[in-house]
């Protein structure tokens, strides 16, 4: 007979990702610390099977990584398995089918033999159709004994073929990789192939989703009246995750009425051209004639995130204000050389350029940090887009809201403060539900607060966060 694992001895084994583990067996604590993720498994793996060895049988382990919890059994000689599931009772019994429908035949096996519950073909008393028993292998029999020479036609006549066009040797199902990340990852690179847990399948699928391209150019517009509301970095975000993911050529726009921040919080160029320069020579961009790297000279590349920056008017000695003609020329030589469109705005809803950005709009997004005010102005955003009716109000329906923490809380640092701001944006978060299209939230990252902003500086929790709302931006597409 197979050992059996037992619950005792109690072990408890954790894999972080910053190279660092801890192995509880029974209360005692063996921290672990190795120069990669491998090496804190090896370890871990080594502490365990010391254990097994010593009871002489397999230990069962409850695992936790980033990605959740798990169980698997190392036995003496350092196998590792994975705990099978608990069964669920047998359906029978959970639900009891009639036993007419329990006995019910397969319909392959009605014309070869005869039902469960009649008697055989040869005890069975001739009886008249009309008093026949209505049960479907006795109605079968009987239609068989009314067709004369059945088997010596089948055996001249040949059976029949499918046509080529119904089969094909390339179609097959999807084959389900190996878990990459956490204790299941870690075994499937050691030889144990493991599945991947259902945090790793959302995220492949978050990744399927933004990778996809879609025929013709996108715009997406990032829009809350109030400031502060974390508009900016929202733009940034979402352009660097679907650029990389994608591979599609995506560009920022700055849409302020004359200078806004993203040229602040992104890389500049070797030129200091924004969109002004851009509807100048909007003529040659649009022309048979012109090439596509010839963007390049008005827009500022961000070498790590793979998109590009269309700055506004940083010139402090003007007050020029972008109307909504030049909206419309801009908008024009962009879809002309990138398949999406990130737009950053301004706060005054009411202004030529920031409704002109709305009537080009495909996909809105509402940034906003949690704190009252800043809800409230989403809140209004979204009101006036609904009371305009047509394409604005299908906009603000069909809206995704971003709700970032507060960096105000985050900068105490006091346990009191960071529980209240994930209260708060949770509380946020619920209130935007039943009006729009998705909700997510996003934890506070302190890369986000100030200077440049890049996808790769901020933490794997902020990063999974923005990967979930750029899929439920791009499932809009």
């Amino acid at each position: 007979m197979e050992t059996q694992a037992l619950d005792f001895p109690k072990i408890n084994a954790v894999l972080r990702t910053n190279g660092t583990g801890e192995v509880t067996i029974n209360g005692t604590s063996h921290a672990i610390e190795a120069a990669d993720e491998a090496a804190v498994l090896t370890d871990a793996l080594r502490l365990i099977t010391e254990t097994a060895a010593q009871l002489g049988r397999p230990v069962q382990v409850s695992t936790t990584d980033p990605d959740g919890q798990g169980l698997i059994i190392v036995s003496p000689e350092g196998v590792v398995s994975e705990a099978a599931p608990t069964k669920p009772a047998p359906r029978r019994q959970q639900d009891p089918l009639p036993a007419k429908a329990a006995s019910a035949p397969e319909p392959a096996q009605v014309l070869t033999a005869p039902t469960p519950d009649a008697p055989a073909p040869e005890e069975t008393p001739a009886q008249p159709a009309a008093t026949a028993p209505a049960r479907f292998g006795a109605a079968v029999t009987a239609a068989h004994a009314q067709e004369p020479a059945t088997a010596s036609r089948a055996a001249v006549e040949p059976p029949a073929r499918r046509s080529l066009k119904d089969a094909s040797f390339l179609i097959s199902a999807p084959v389900l990789q190996p878990a990459t990340r956490g204790w299941r990852g870690a075994l499937s690179r050691l030889g144990l192939r493991m599945d991947p847990s259902a945090e790793e399948l959302a995220e492949r699928e978050d990744i399927r989703i933004v990778s996809q391209h879609w025929p013709g150019p996108r715009t997406v517009a990032v829009v809350n009246r109030k400031g502060g509301a974390n508009k900016t970095p929202t733009v940034v975000m979402l352009s660097a995750i679907l650029a990389r993911y994608s591979g599609a050529a995506t560009v920022a726009w700055d849409n302020n009425e004359s200078q806004g921040t993203l040229g602040w919080r992104t890389e500049q160029g070797g030129h200091n051209n924004s969109v002004l320069d851009l509807i100048d020579s909007s003529q040659a961009l649009l022309s048979p004639s012109a090439q596509a790297a010839e963007i390049a000279q008005f827009v500022h590349h961000q070498t790590a995130d793979k998109f590009d920056v269309l700055r506004s008017d940083e010139n402090d000695e003007g007050d020029h204000e972008v109307t909504a003609e030049e909206v419309d020329i801009a908008h024009q030589v962009l879809t002309r050389y990138y398949r999406l469109i990130v737009m950053d705005s301004g706060n005054t809803a009411r202004a030529a350029n920031w409704r002109r950005m709305i009537h080009h709009t495909n996909q809105l997004v509402v940034p906003v940090t949690a704190i009252e005010d800043r809800a409230e102005a989403a809140r209004l955003t979204l009101q006036t887009l609904e009371s305009r009716g047509g394409h604005d109000a299908e906009l603000a329906r069909n809206a995704v809201v971003i709700v970032s923490e507060s960096t105000d809380a985050k900068r105490s640092m006091s346990g009191d403060a960071l529980k209240r701001a994930k209260d708060e944006a949770r509380r946020i978060a619920d209130g935007f539900t039943p009006h729009v299209r998705a909700v997510v939230r996003i934890p506070y990252d302190p890369a986000l607060v100030n200077g440049p902003i890049r996808y790769d500086a901020l933490q794997p929790t902020t990063q999974r966060a923005w990967l979930a709302a750029a899929a439920a931006v791009a499932k809009g597409f």
